[in-house]
């Protein structure tokens, strides 16, 4: 969980923290999430702010809550994420990186084989 990054508010960074988890298999879908109480305690934030973070997911179907046992992540939740990260990485990534890549003077030839040498895809 990214918590150094202070131009996020707190819960956000939470959010966000459980989504990377969720996206890297950390966690899996169906399993439970560590307590607020527990998170709380290990990075010394408000319970409040914890539970708002964990709110925000719950609200976007991430993450449901089975009622006095916790919070679980939801089936779906990876493919919900991978459309919602989608959507962004071209304007977040992909816009700023040829821009450099044009006052650079790199062709699309150039572009292609540097992202053949580093991109290496998970094996299944």
């Amino acid at each position: 969980m990214d918590v150094i990054n202070e131009n996020i508010p707190i819960f956000a960074r939470i959010a966000e923290g459980i989504k990377d988890a969720i996206l890297s298999g950390d966690l899996k879908e169906g399993e439970q999430l560590t307590s607020t109480t527990k998170i709380s305690k290990e990075y010394e934030i408000n319970i409040a702010t914890v539970n708002k973070g964990v709110n925000v997911l719950v609200a976007e179907g991430i993450v449901f809550k089975k009622r006095g046992i916790g919070m679980f992540v939801a089936e779906g939740a990876v493919d919900k994420l991978i459309e919602e990260r989608r959507k962004t990485f071209k304007e977040r990534y992909i816009v700023s990186i040829l821009e450099e890549a044009k006052r650079l003077r790199y062709s699309v030839e150039d572009l292609q084989q540097m992202v053949a040498e580093v991109y290496k895809p998970e094996k299944d």
